[in-house]
Formats: structure tokens, sequence, C-alpha cells
């Protein structure tokens, strides 16, 4: 079956929903117990969420207090002065001095709930992201090859920026709004059973209407929330790629695709805040028709002398009662607007915390290894290893207690023929220290039976089955999409295989733990990747602990010391953006400076000078054949020129190994690198 392009097949296998998710993301509801999992992290202050709740009842309660306290004032402390020639003003003054303290207490605590809340909201928001980070640094490299980057970025600004104002505002005023209505119903009650009632049958019919428009909005807000990351991925994808869309004047089809995109953001948006915006003046309007229907009801029972009763018992309904009710309505119909307007902002901080979590919720790279990496010294006998904590040029693979080591040969006699003679050979050439807990690392890598496809039912590497040798240069040629960058993609673990093995020094890598596997594996990739810092900075990135004339070294060996002195602050220039000031070859030369500080025990150099001048790639290859001396190489190359010099050359075609064998034997088999390099120099 004929290979697909490299790139197009890992397209096919993992970016299919993405692609179609780009275009139009499905209308998801937020999943289960997404708001349970907020108020976990919320709860991780729970001394400062109590502290906020006690001081939300006591402005509750102050509120409904004050208003409730309206029948006293005017019925025992305002009427009685009317008409009196020589009134005394003093319970009336102490009076309002109790209705102001009331008053006070309610902006005090108001305002410490607030204050408190603050530092509730950025801890939770903060700790969402350090989980959320932490969380991404352990998915596989299958996930971000699958997902939009600016999507994946947008859960760090957009959808958190919702759950922000969903803390700090519309969960802690939900909370009030219900307390103050509560209040607010306990305290008409207290003054007037059947006027409550008629609120209560009121505010049913009221919260019918509230329910389906804020059922309307919901929808819309997480549609919103979906469309905003689309377009924030789209955004992010268009300008880094802005040199490409100027090259082949594909300005107005980008500008195109972007108004659709944006044009179903809008919308989403229109809708969602349409509804959601809409809520608050029902509930205000209706608010306005309850509050004069008491007043016109109310008065015309206080004319008719008919009686009332509540909690405390039966009476009049007096002037004072009647205020206070009408006050106390206002009390209760407020915060259900309050609430049903917040309920817009839960709904889109519930579709941006979903989002965040089924981040969260992705599946992290599995390891399973137990063998790791560690610094040994030699015996005499060359067998005889001491584990150490400093560096000593010697590296061995090192088994856990109880580990007997013979998971890889146990797994190598499970295959057959020719695959199973690699599999033994590689155990036998394999270095043990005679307890048999460290086996050196060489750089000895065999593939067995390897077969391997980004979708399993599209295999890239087809039964393959070769070796390399340690302090071998293995060059790995071919046209694009024949399966030469998945070679070293396995070889790291970036992606399981599904069939065969892979042995590294006898070892199979799935019995390595990862972090130490790749540490063993210096990469220096085609697509260069600069971080804002320094020059030294960047260097030092493929080890921290690397000093400065370390760095210096590795700047030198690789000849980019040259150039870097130039710059205008010399190793201390502050690189930003990708490190765009620099060329291409310039920022290459400081990728393979940062490999060789790292001292890896090998190499892998994926099209590592293809953006280098052929005059540049002269000096830096000196520099770069220092940098692997004894050291097992994986070379990646469309310039055949790189890989003459190497101890073997693989040529794959459609994820077969067609050809093996050093530069002048390939040449004399007249095969397909004959046909590749004399036909032309570059391959395409």
């Amino acid at each position: 079956m004929p290979a697909k392009n490299e790139s197009a097949t890992k397209s096919a296998a993992t970016s299919s929903s993405k692609s179609a998710a780009g275009r139009r993301p499905a209308m998801a509801k937020p999943a289960p117990g997404t708001i349970k999992r907020i108020f976990g992290y919320i709860m991780q202050y729970r001394a400062r969420v109590i502290i906020i709740v006690a001081c939300i009842l006591i402005g509750a309660a102050a509120q409904a207090g004050s208003a409730l306290f309206l029948q006293t004032l005017i019925d025992n402390y305002i009427l009685p002065l009317v008409g009196v020639a020589d009134p005394d003003w003093g319970p009336l003054i102490r009076a309002i001095t109790l209705i102001g303290c009331l008053y006070a207490a309610g902006i005090i605590t108001g305002w410490l709930w607030q204050w408190l809340v603050v530092t509730v909201e950025q801890g939770t928001l903060k700790k969402i992201r350090d989980d959320m980070f932490a969380h991404q640094q352990r998915l596989p490299i299958r996930y971000f090859d699958s997902h939009e980057h600016g999507d994946i970025m947008s859960h760090y600004t957009n959808d958190t920026d919702t759950l922000r104002q969903a803390i700090s505002q519309s969960f802690p005023q939900m909370f009030s709004a219900g307390i103050s209505a509560l209040a607010a119903l306990l305290s008409m009650l207290w003054l007037s059973v059947p006027f409550t009632a008629f609120v209560v049958v009121f505010t049913i019919g009221l919260l019918w209407v509230v329910r389906k428009v804020v059922g309307r909005a919901g929808r819309f807000f997480v549609k919103q929330q979906q469309w905003l990351g689309d377009v924030n991925g789209f955004v992010e994808e268009s300008v880094n790629g802005q040199k490409v869309i100027k090259v082949f004047n594909h300005e107005k089809t980008t500008q195109r695709t972007f108004d659709e995109k944006n044009e179903e953001l809008f919308q989403a948006a229109a809708a969602a805040n349409t509804w959601g915006n809409v809520t608050m003046p029902i509930v205000g309007n209706l608010g306005y028709l309850l509050y004069i229907l008491m007043a016109i009801i109310g008065g015309a029972v206080a004319l008719a002398g008919l009686g009332n009763f509540g909690l405390t018992g039966a009476g009049p309904l007096t002037l004072g009662t009647l205020i206070s009710l009408l006050t106390l309505s206002r009390s209760f119909i407020n915060p259900i607007g309050q609430v049903s307007m917040q309920l817009n902002m839960v709904m889109m901080a519930i579709a941006g915390a979903s989002r965040i979590f089924a981040l969260m919720d992705e599946p992290v790279e599995t390891d399973g290894g137990t063998v790791t990496l560690v610094n040994v010294e030699l015996g005499d006998d060359g067998r005889t290893m001491t584990e150490t904590d400093h560096e000593t040029g010697h590296w061995a693979w090192k088994r856990e207690e109880g580990d007997d080591g013979m998971r890889s040969l146990r797994a190598a006699e499970k295959l057959h023929g020719a695959a199973r003679e690699v599999a033994l050979k590689a155990r036998e050439q394999a270095v043990t220290s005679p307890d048999g807990r460290y086996t050196l690392l060489r750089g000895d890598v065999r593939f067995t039976n390897v077969t391997f496809g980004y979708d399993p039912d599209k295999p890239v590497l087809h039964d393959i089955t070769w070796f390399a040798k340690p302090g071998q240069k293995i060059a790995l040629v071919g046209a694009t999409g024949a399966g030469k960058t998945t070679v070293t993609n396995l070889i790291n673990r970036f992606y399981d295989i599904q069939e065969g093995q892979i042995l590294y020094d006898g070892i199979s890598v799935k019995g390595i733990r990862k972090p130490d596997l790749r540490r063993s594996l210096g990469v220096v990739l085609q697509d260069v990747n600069l971080f804002t810092g320094t020059v030294m900075d960047n260097i030092r990135y493929g080890r921290l602990d690397a000093t400065d004339e370390e760095c210096i070294e590795a700047a030198k060996l690789v000849n980019a010391d040259g150039f870097i002195r130039m710059l205008p602050e010399g190793y201390a220039t502050v690189l930003e953006g990708d490190g765009s000031g620099l060329s291409q070859g310039q920022r290459q030369l400081i990728s393979i400076a940062r490999a060789a500080v790292a001292d890896p025990p090998a190499l892998i150099l994926d099209e590592a000078t293809s953006s280098i001048d052929t005059r540049t790639e002269e000096v830096v290859q000196a520099g770069m054949d220092a940098l692997m001396k004894g050291r097992t190489v994986f070379v990646i190359a469309h310039r055949l020129s790189t890989v003459r010099n190497s101890d073997v050359i693989m040529v794959l075609d459609h994820g077969n190994i067609i050809e093996r064998g050093n530069h002048d034997e390939l040449i004399a088999q007249r095969g397909e690198y004959y046909q590749l390099y004399t036909g032309a120099v570059e391959l395409e």
C-alpha cells in the first residue's frame, strides 16, 4: 500500500476532528460535575470562604432588618409626632441611629467579603492554571498534533477569564441575592401572610419566564466559547503563517475565512448576550408591576378596613406595614433578577471551565518504564560499574531492585527468524555489570519487525528491521513522506509502535523511563524553537546546570560563537518572538549549540543543516563531526551532500527500507540512492 506524505498521514490520523471542529464547533453541553470541580478548587480557601459567607449573611440580615424596621419607625416614631405642638425628637433620633447602624453593618460586611473574594478568585485561578499547565506538560505529542495551538492558548485566556468573573462576581452575588430574597420572604411573612402568598404566586410565574430565557441564553454561551477558541486558533495560525499568506497572495482568502468564523462567533455572542441582557429588564418590569399591584391592593385593603395577619398575629393593615411590604417586595424581586442575570455569566463560566477540565482530563503520556539512566564509574575490567552523582563521561541503564532484567529477552524470544536473531544479538553485545543491574550505554539501537502508523489502520512503517552499532552515523534518506522522521519519533517514544520491538543497548525502549530515554538523545529539529531570553539562556536550555564557559565552548564547537559576539549584547542579547531578529541559519546554529551543551550520548539530527547555506554548512559540519565523535547519530537529510560520510545510509520508500550501505556501496549498486544522488543533489 503506498504511503502518504508523512505530514498528511498524521493529519489524516489525528487532525480530522480538529479540522471539522475548526469549521463548525459542535453545540456540546458542559460536562457533568463541572460546578462541583470548580467549588473543589474554591474550597481550598475554606477559612476565607466561611468569612465571606458570614459577611453575606450579616449583610442580608441588616438589609432585611432595616426594611422590617420601617414599620416600627413609621407607626411608632413618626406618625405619633404628626400634629404635636412640642414633639419629643429623642426617640426618633435614637431609632434613626439604630437603623443607621444596621446600614453601616451591611456596608462594612459588604466591603469585607468583596475584598476577600478577590484573593479567593485569584488564588483559585492560579491553582487551576498551575494544574492545567502541569497536566499539559504530561500530554503526549499526539495531543498537540491534533489540536490547534490557538485553541489551547484560549484555555488560559478566555476560558479562565470567564471563570474569574464567575468566582469574583456571579457565585457570591448569587449567594448574597439568594440570602437577601430569603430574608425578605421571612420578613414579609412576619408582617403579612396573605400579601406574602400573593408575592410568591407572582414570583412562580416570573421564574417560569426567567427559566425559558436563561435556558436559551445558556446554549448560546456554550457555543460562543467554542467559537471563541476556534477564532483564536485561526488568528494564531494566520500570524505564524503571515509570510506564506503574503507570498501566495492569500490575504483575501484568509480574510474571507476569518470573516466566516468571526461571523459565527458574532451570531453566537449576539444571541447569547441578547437573551442574557433581556433577563434583567423582564424581571425589573415585572417587579414594578408587582409593586404597583401590591400598592393598589394594599391601599384598597387599608381603606376598606379589612384585617391583616402575619407571624406576629392579626391586626389592621397600617401605613407602616404597607410601606414595609412594598419595600420588602422589591428586596425579594430584585435578587431574583440579579440571580437570573448572573446565571448567564455562570453558564459562560461553566462552558469555559468545561473546556479547561476537558484538557485536564486528557489521558497523559503513559510510561511504564522502570530502567533509569545514571552516571557510573567503570572498573578496570570494563564491566564493574559504580553509580555516582557526578558526571564521569560514562552512562549506564539501571534496573530497579527486584527487576530480573529479562523483560527484553523474553520479548525477543517471541520474535521469529532474522528479527529474533537481531534481538538476541543485541542482548549478547550489551555490556552488563556482573550483578546484572547496570548496562553500559553504548548507543546500540535495533528495530525488529517494527510496524507503525499514526492511524493504526494506515501504517507509515511496514515491518522494518535494522540496527545501528555504537558510534555509527546512520543517515536516513528518501522522498518526503517515506517515514524518516517517524523513525526518530519512535526511538524517543513520542509515539509507541503497534508491532515489533525497538531495543536500545539490548533493552526494550518501552522498559526505559521516558525522561531518561530522552535525556540520552540529543535532538536538533528542522523547525527551530527559541525562547524569550538571552542567547546564553537559549543555549543553556540544553542543560540547565551548564556554566557560561560550557555554553560558550558549545557555541565555538558548532561555529556559532562568531556571529553571537557580533550581536548588540553578545551572549547577553535578549531574543524575543522566537528569535525573529536572527536569520534562519543563525537560529539553527543556536539550536545546534543547545544540543552540544547537553552532551548527550546519542544524537538525532532532523534536517539540522537544511536552513544553512552550503558554505556555512561546511564550517558547521566540521564542528558537528566533532560533536558526533563517539556517539551514535541519526541524520535525516534531503541534502545528500550532508550524508556522504555516514557509516550507514538507509534509503526509505513508502515505509520500507529498500537499500542499506555506505555511500560508495550504494553508488556501486546503482539503485534508488544512485538515482537520487545522480539525478538531483537535493531531494524534493
